[in-house]
């Protein structure tokens, strides 16, 4: 057997896949974010531990403590995770939604420049990254930088915790901005810029790679039977774009989870000119481009709970009757954005509302607000020359038929719709099974595991509507630009 964890941004997902490829059991446990001040994410990195260890507990015992061959961990990307020398959380993470380092962003991408950052990492300053957060930590908290002696991402902390192996992949370290990733290597320069040593940084591996076993103490107490190999690992989204077969070159697969990204894989490194889209490497060894932005399903969450108090998404979603006409927009950015606008200052809002406006147009809004979002992306990708007709979709709110029509209609895309939902969680499990020696490379894993369970084609009508539509939304944000209140 093989265990894919995915460390998510409000719970961690463990997912049992046997030597065939099913998925045998999946366990998720919860844990609460951080909001200290305005702008503020964070999380306890030792919920993340407690949480893994009840689940894959329970995971392991509902299907009778089976061998596990090999462990791999997805993570939440570019949390700032800081341990001190007696290898002790010297303060609660810093997450990737966090949007305090707005000053030391634009010290980055203005003082240090944006054409010398594409040069050392193949990216520019996003407030998200994690390079920020450390240079924020060093203005704002100077002693907590002084007790710096490893600095870690989410996953890894993990993967410290379970092996004592202090370690990195390539595809989430990409999103550190401390490395070079054309090159996949440490940047001395960026180094040199946030005062972070090399010692201070784990060593890197591909996603695929064995780091370590879990300690035998721990195989002990979570009742782990098997050699229990522990891999490298991956950043959640090139974990997922693994979990849908998303591996080799020209591939795309829309995530439509907590965030959204659109990732686009490609055999050689590819930078986009403005630097709206991330330069990263992938899990398959080879690299990818990837657009993000904060607010995906997220909105669909925050509009049903808070706004109209209601749990019932199906009965929300059925009052939707007609696509393309909706006069009704909605800017999804509650938390900021990153891509392609990098501004974690502006804000959500609707625009069109009139005295007939209706909930179900609000509410259609919110849905069609994120799709066009995500197609700002698309078309900084198509605007490189990449030709994009198709992706693979996962994510929460990929389970919901109305939002895979908006996305493909919006997007232009004709979409698929992997016959497991399981996403990063999956992705590392397969990760675990290359690691272990059952698959010769991650292609040929995929290629075996993968299987698609439904193709949505758009339909021409609703793809001019929503051509329209998407003119009009993309005025919204320069109109908004700037005010702040």
């Amino acid at each position: 057997m093989f265990v894919g964890i995915d460390l998510g941004t409000s719970a961690v997902k463990l997912l049992l896949m046997d030597e065939a490829g099913r998925v045998v059991g999946t366990q998720s446990e919860e844990y609460p974010l951080l909001f200290p001040k305005e702008g503020f994410s964070e999380q306890d990195p030792d919920l993340w531990l407690s949480q893994t260890k009840t689940g894959l507990i329970k995971l392991l015992r509902a299907h009778n403590g089976p061998n596990v061959d090999a462990i791999a961990v997805a993570g939440q990307m570019h949390g700032l995770v800081i341990l001190d020398e007696n290898d002790e959380v010297i303060r609660p993470a810093i997450l990737w939604n966090d949007g305090r380092t707005v000053k030391e962003t634009g010290y980055l991408n203005e003082k240090i420049g944006k054409e010398k950052l594409s040069s050392y990492t193949g990216n520019i300053a996003f407030a998200g990254f994690t390079a920020p957060k450390i240079l924020w930590l060093k203005n704002n908290e100077p002693e907590n930088f002084k007790k710096i002696r490893k600095i870690m991402l989410p996953k890894d902390y993990l993967v410290y915790k379970l092996t004592g192996a202090f370690t990195t992949d390539y595809s989430d370290a990409s999103g550190m901005l401390l490395l070079d990733v054309k090159n996949k290597r440490w940047s001395e320069e960026m180094l040199d810029i946030c005062g972070v040593k090399p010692e201070q940084l784990p060593t890197l591996h591909e996603s695929c790679g064995a780091v370590g076993k879990v300690r035998k103490d721990l195989k002990e107490e979570l009742g782990i039977k098997g050699e229990a190999i522990v891999a490298a690992g991956a950043g959640d989204n090139a974990a997922a774009a693994v979990g849908t077969g998303a591996v080799g070159n020209a591939k795309c697969n829309l995530s439509l989870g907590t965030s959204g990204t659109i990732f686009i894989t490609s055999e050689k490194f590819l930078l986009d000119p403005k630097n709206s889209l991330h330069a990263f490497c992938h899990a398959d060894g080879a690299f990818h481009l990837m657009g993000c932005m904060l607010s995906a399903a997220s909105c669909n969450k925050w509009f049903m709970d808070e706004i109209l108090k209601e749990k019932d998404y199906a009965k929300e979603q059925a009052e939707i009757k007609v696509l393309g006409g909706n006069k009704v927009f909605f800017l999804p950015y509650l938390m900021g954005e990153r891509s392609p606008h990098n501004d974690p200052l502006i804000r959500a809002m609707f625009y069109g509302m009139s005295l007939d406006t209706k909930r179900s147009q609000m509410y259609q809004s919110v849905l069609e607000g994120v799709a066009y979002g995500l197609r700002d992306s698309l078309e900084v990708a198509r605007g490189m020359g990449l030709e994009i007709n198709s992706a693979t979709l996962c994510g929460g709110g990929a389970k919901s038929p109305l939002w895979r029509a908006i996305l493909a209609n919006v997007m232009k895309l004709e979409l698929m719709i992997p016959a497991n939902e399981e996403g990063p969680a999956l992705g590392g499990a397969i990760l675990a099974a290359v690691a272990a020696g059952r698959f010769k490379d991650l292609a040929s894993a995929a290629k075996e595991i993968v299987k698609i369970k439904e193709t949505l084609e758009p339909k021409a009508e609703l793809m001019e509507k929503y051509d329209q539509g998407y003119a009009f939304f993309r005025k919204l944000y320069p109109a908004v630009k700037g005010l702040n209140y």
